[in-house]
């Protein structure tokens, strides 16, 4: 079993290729909620449904969000009817999301909800949300505190950040499946994932960053940063925000207590000579996901890495 700890654009990319490579009852995503949002009075799981429409065939490669060949009728309409529409809801992925929070209002989990979907769409991978406990994303800026939607959606990342809390997390506990399934993985992969609101949700959730050091499975980390920069979306920014290089070095800082290796660009190759130094396994191939093939061949790259480490972990001593 393959696990995969997961949230936002780059990680959906990240899961495509797995997909391709990896019989799908072979894998097991965890999934950040932190970036969830109650809108028009719904419950949307942003990462949840990327992943959900990754493993059924419905993504939309080209927006790298949503349901191919969406429309848009609601969001126009809701538009003429002056309500809020900066955050764009198709019209097949907002049935994702009335189904949804009618399950949940039947009291059913968040754990509960995600499998009942996933099986409809017919996904044979298992995907569990990090927690049932409601977690927001919260960014510090100096127009205040925003949600990680309104500062990323709404404001197009352009607030100087403060700092990230992730609310609700005292009362959080890992869903039913995600220490079990990270304990008994023979590999856990972290998708090239922004690590402070994508990947830090999932980590702050407590008993799974215990479980991440403990577990006897290989962790390998793929970097979203590329040559001192983020392949995408505002991961350079919020690192620096808390005090980490805009670099391989910061992204290996980041999750140094419990990752076996890293895979990085081949553009920081010579940047991995000094985590390799330091000792650090880190493995350089192209990391930047344009073409399918590309997103294959990374997940593939991340999965020999995790192979090896675990040959060389059964190897007898000599």
């Amino acid at each position: 079993m393959i696990v995969i700890l997961t949230g936002g654009t780059g990680g959906a990319k990240f899961v495509y290729g797995v997909r391709q490579v990896l019989a799908p009852e072979e894998l097991t995503v965890i999934v950040n909620t932190g970036d969830d949002l109650e809108w028009w009075g719904l419950y949307v799981s942003p990462d949840i449904d990327s992943v959900s429409y990754v493993l059924s065939g419905l993504f939309n490669d080209e927006r790298g969000w949503g349901v191919k060949g969406d429309t848009f009728e609601c969001q126009q309409a809701m538009k003429r009817l002056s309500r809020p529409a900066w955050f764009n809801v198709g019209d097949r992925d907002l049935a994702m999301h009335l189904t949804r929070t009618q399950l949940l209002n039947e009291g059913k989990t968040l754990t509960e909800v995600t499998a009942e979907l996933t099986a409809k769409l017919g996904i044979t991978s298992r995907i569990l949300p990090m927690t049932n406990a409601r977690i927001e994303t919260r960014v510090d800026t100096p127009a205040g505190e925003l949600s990680f939607q309104e500062y990323f959606v709404q404001r197009w990342y352009q607030d100087p950040v403060k700092s990230v809390r992730f609310a609700g997390m005292e009362h959080a506990s890992p869903a039913p499946g995600v220490i079990d399934a990270i304990m008994s993985a023979s590999a856990v992969l972290l998708a090239p994932s922004n690590p402070i609101t994508s990947v830090a949700p999932i980590l702050a959730v407590p008993g799974i960053r215990t479980a991440l050091r403990t577990t006897p499975a290989s962790v390998v980390a793929v970097s979203p940063i590329v040559a001192n920069a983020a392949v995408s979306g505002p991961a350079g920014i919020l690192m620096a925000a808390h005090g980490f290089p805009i670099s391989i070095a910061g992204v290996a800082k980041v999750y140094e207590d419990f990752i076996d290796a890293l895979v990085v660009d081949n553009q920081d190759a010579e940047a991995a000579k000094k985590l390799q130094r330091a000792g650090l396994k880190v493995h350089a191939t192209n990391t930047i996901m344009k073409t399918a093939k590309a997103k294959a061949a990374l997940a593939q790259a991340a999965l020999n890495v995790a192979s090896q480490l675990n040959s060389s972990h059964a190897a007898p001593a000599s």
